[in-house]
């Protein structure tokens, strides 16, 4: 490789003495540059300051790029003649719920967090300008594609990349010409089914890198925040339909019953099941069904019979028929498949905590 790095507090450089050829949407760049230094440092999103910052690194005398970031946290992965950098920054935390529940949570607020899981591609080898051009749109392609098969939740593919970056290198020896031509160099051919086989592989593979060096994984209670679902919520449903007095100790023991029902691997399994239907439907991925004729399925109802069935039983069964049928509080507003589906699990926890 052809390539050191240089790491201090406020920031990393990626330092060749016989230059890149760099295409990149850097803070300080003009998209194609000829560079010995690439520059990622803490500085606000100013030109100036990410210039002030990158000149600190004592190269002021070396052409560069240069890019503004709130975390300088990154892993480098490397196959053969293919080096990536995966820079992460991250404002979400993983908290306890209970004792067998977490929930993904942010102090700054989810309107305000962000995830941002940014590259920088080397490839060891002289490419045209025209070819790295090619190369950034793979990445930001296969970027977007692999992000979407995570489906993650909707209020985390919100804040996801919103302020990445990218840079794709390559190799530039401008010392072998005095009379150096950007546009008359002689570059190497490219195999570009191999290559591109071997970005894309090397791309998911730091996305998914990625999640693990944050700790961020996603549970039952991140999908129902996506979906605008609030535990309080499904207690207060379950209480319109109540024949006896509402009390705050009967809450409470509605609120621990849906909780524990929610430790349950089935009922998770069946919910999520349910969530990834009625996103199916709403964006009609099948071509068979949509949300237009949902309302005569009955898929959704044996999910939730299911659910409510495994809870408590044959009383959760008729129980069901009544959160259908009155559809209190949120679950009147939630879409068809998920409607019966908190039906029964209020219908089972309902009928849990009134046989105890």
């Amino acid at each position: 490789m052809n390539f050191s790095i240089i790491e201090k507090d406020y920031g990393i450089c990626i330092n060749n003495p016989n230059h890149f050829l760099a295409f990149s949407d850097f803070t300080v760049s003009d998209g194609i540059d000829i560079v010995e230094n690439v520059n990622v440092v803490k500085a606000k999103n100013k030109f100036n300051a990410t210039a002030k910052r990158a000149e600190a690194f004592n190269q002021s005398q070396g052409s560069y790029i240069a890019q503004a970031v709130d975390s300088i946290d990154y892993f480098q992965n490397t196959y053969g003649d293919l080096t990536i950098f995966t820079f992460m920054a991250n404002d979400v935390v993983i908290e306890d719920f209970t004792e067998h529940l977490k929930v993904a949570n942010s102090p700054k607020g989810f309107a305000d967090a962000r995830i941002n899981l940014s590259h920088i591609i080397y490839i060891d080898k002289k490419i045209s300008p025209k070819d790295l051009l090619k190369i950034f749109k793979i990445v930001t392609n296969i970027k977007a594609k692999v992000l979407a098969s995570m489906r993650l939740p909707v209020h985390i593919q919100n804040i996801i990349n919103t302020d990445d970056f990218l840079a794709v290198l390559s190799n530039v020896n401008v010392s072998e010409s005095e009379d150096f031509d950007i546009n008359n160099e002689e570059y190497d051919q490219i195999d570009w089914d191999d290559l591109k086989i071997r970005i894309e592989d090397a791309v998911e593979i730091s996305l998914e890198d990625a999640f693990e060096h944050m700790r961020l994984t996603f549970g039952i209670l991140d999908y129902f925040v996506s979906e605008g679902i609030l535990i309080g919520d499904l207690v207060d449903a379950g209480m319109e339909l109540a024949d006896v007095e509402v009390t705050s100790e009967l809450k409470d023991k509605m609120e621990v019953q849906i909780l524990k029902s929610l430790s349950d691997i089935d009922v998770i399994t069946l919910i999520v099941a349910a969530m990834r239907t009625e996103q199916d439907l709403a964006e009609n991925r099948v071509r068979e069904i949509g949300i237009n004729n949902a309302v005569g399925m009955f898929s959704d109802e044996v999910l939730g019979l299911a659910i409510a069935n495994h809870i408590a039983g044959t009383k959760a069964i008729f129980n069901f028929r009544r959160y259908v049928e009155a559809k209190p509080g949120i679950i009147y507003g939630l879409p068809p498949v998920l409607n019966d589906i908190f039906a029964g699990l209020i219908a089972g926890c309902m009928s849990k905590i009134f046989e105890e």
